[in-house]
């Protein structure tokens, strides 16, 4: 799950990614107001968490873009300024939830978890597919009920597929979502190959289905 974090203070945008980070969650940065605009407009995101107060802009600009975009991603505003206006105004332009600093971290990684599954898996904590369970909290994935290991990787591409079901993911999408704005870097997609061919491997040696279908030229798609 990858998260985008607006926040321009240095040590509790840091405190926030690491913590965040051994939650398995993989966490990009803005710390102002252009280089939020410019990562919201470029990039999809789980959630995002937004400080409303930002070099260069007020963070309610930011959450009003996102919703002109249209884009999905969830947003949980994180911010010191506890007025019920502000609170009212962000969560009627379209945040998901609200919460003032200083907060604890245990907290904010409930919320975000919150916001992830109501907004893709129907507020659920397991998905299940015919043979197919995955348990979002326990980070587990049974197929017949026999456990499938999986990489962290692994995981998170089956989540991906699995939340966007009966879509066409490209193949640069596959590696923004993994490796975030440095996938623009790659020379070639091959780690996409070898982390989409294990995780078929595993799961097919399991008596999973093949859900997941190869598009030669355009991508995959995870097909009901």
């Amino acid at each position: 799950m990858k998260i985008l974090i607006i926040e321009d203070e240095p040590s509790l945008a840091k405190s926030i990614g690491a913590y965040l980070a051994d939650e398995s969650y993989r966490c990009e940065f803005a710390a102002d107001f252009p280089q939020a605009l410019d990562k919201i407009s470029m990039y999809d995101y789980d959630c995002i968490l937004l400080d409303l107060m930002l070099p260069g802009g007020d963070g309610l600009r930011i959450l009003e873009e996102i919703k002109a975009l249209q884009k999905q991603d969830g947003v949980i505003i994180i911010s010191a300024r506890n007025s019920l206006d502000d609170k009212i105004k962000g969560l009627q332009i379209g945040a998901d939830d609200y919460l003032t600093k200083p907060f604890h971290l245990p907290e904010l990684v409930a919320r975000i978890y919150s916001v992830i599954r109501r907004k893709q898996f129907g507020n659920s904590n397991v998905i299940e597919q015919n043979e197919l369970k995955i348990d979002l909290l326990a980070k587990t994935v049974t197929v017949n009920e026999t456990n499938v290991v999986l990489t962290r990787k692994e995981f998170d591409l089956l989540v991906y597929f699995v939340s966007n079901k009966n879509k066409v993911i490209s193949k640069s999408a596959i590696a923004e979502h993994l490796s975030g704005d440095v996938a623009d870097m790659f020379d070639n997609y091959d780690f996409i190959y070898v982390h989409i061919k294990n995780l078929k491997k595993k799961l097919a040696e399991a008596g999973c289905d093949n859900y997941l279908k190869t598009l030669y030229g355009t991508g995959y798609k995870w097909e009901l």
